[in-house]
């Protein structure tokens, strides 16, 4: 099987040109000529400084005791098909194709839409409707570049008919060249060549260390394959997310993968009746998980984000819409000692800081 061409680019600088207002949906631009699409969690692109650099890498590393990162996948998966960027996703499963029909569909604007005062219920609630409907036309704008997402209602027909999207199924594998060749295909298609950036592309690929692959023994051919992703991806317009268990690794080779990541995640079950933990959380019933994240994309610039917080709640906003909350240290019942708690949004800056 002949490797794709790849040019070498080192590691403080990529093939980027600089992108000036896109045009297409889905695509934001960012500084230093880097461009954003959207992880289709607004929290989360807020907390990240806008969302996944084009032509990053993004890994989330598995909990087998919760099963979020199918979270992080559906909601990028279907923030590409709303935007109509072609998809591409790999899974061990015999039928990957079933896995779209769990995507979650876009929530409408229209539940949230304001409804016109009485006239006779005085100014102070007109001047407030005024304002809401500001709000409302803000959001409609950021809908061209992500939206909030209905977990419990599944992706309409509309996104799915037609759309380029490529299932592959890495069960039967004994190695990974199927998988590389449908790669290497797929990112051909979105060269970074100019500034006139015509598509976008995601691939997806879940539980890329599954024990169910044939190849899951082949530490070595894993790395290599991740390795040979990072580099297209450089030279493309597109994004990966891989997730995998780190647990079924060798310690030496979870750290490689770790180490590759441009953008890495981690997920974190919360554990069932802890009654400390109940009592340290604000909303521990509400919570479904943690959020960890390790590290944030540096494209084109040697100054990293800085964070207000690495650790971040997971839950349902409304039992229907994923939401990312801070945890902050705070003192409990008066006491010196320190506790966690949920707030509102976070957000990232630049600053000098390792991850």
């Amino acid at each position: 099987m002949a490797a794709p061409n790849v040019r070498s680019i080192s590691s403080f600088s990529r093939n980027i040109s600089v992108v000036s207002s896109p045009q297409i949906p889905g695509l934001k631009s960012g500084p230093n000529g880097t461009a954003f699409i959207s992880s289709g969690i607004r929290d989360l692109d807020r907390i990240l400084g806008g969302g996944y650099p084009l032509g990053s890498l993004v890994m989330v590393m598995e909990d087998p005791e919760a099963p979020h990162h199918m979270d992080l996948l559906r909601t990028f998966m279907s923030q590409g098909l709303v935007n109509n960027q072609p998809l591409l996703y790999a899974s061990p499963s015999k039928d990957p194709k079933g896995f779209l029909g769990t995507l979650p569909h876009p929530a409408s604007s229209k539940e949230d839409k304001p409804t016109a005062p009485d006239p006779d219920q005085g100014e102070s609630l007109r001047i407030a409707w005024q304002y809401r409907k500001y709000l409302e036309n803000q959001k409609n704008a950021i809908d061209d570049y992500s939206n909030d997402f209905d977990m419990r209602k599944p992706l309409e027909r509309q996104f799915l008919s037609g759309r380029p999207i490529d299932c592959v199924s890495l069960l039967d594998s004994s190695d990974l060249s199927i998988a590389q060749n449908h790669c290497a295909t797929f990112l051909s298609k979105f060269p970074r060549n100019s500034s006139n950036i015509a598509s976008i592309g995601r691939i997806a690929i879940q539980s890329f260390c599954s024990p169910l692959c044939e190849y899951s023994e082949k530490e070595s051919d894993m790395l290599s394959f991740i390795r040979l992703l990072k580099s297209m991806l450089m030279v493309s317009n597109a994004v990966a997310i891989v997730t995998f268990p780190p647990s079924l690794l060798s310690p030496s080779s979870s750290k490689r993968l770790q180490h590759m990541a441009d953008t890495l995640l981690s997920i974190k079950a919360i554990p069932d009746g802890d009654k400390e933990l109940e009592k340290l959380l604000t909303g521990y019933k509400d919570i479904n998980g943690f959020l960890n994240i390790h590290k944030v994309a540096r494209i084109n610039t040697q100054v990293p984000v800085i964070l207000e917080a690495k650790t971040f709640s997971m839950s349902l906003k409304k039992r229907r819409f994923l939401a990312l909350e801070c945890l902050n240290q705070a003192p409990v019942d008066g006491s010196s000692g320190t506790s966690y708690g949920t707030s509102g949004s976070c957000s990232s800056k630049s600053g000098a800081l390792d991850f």
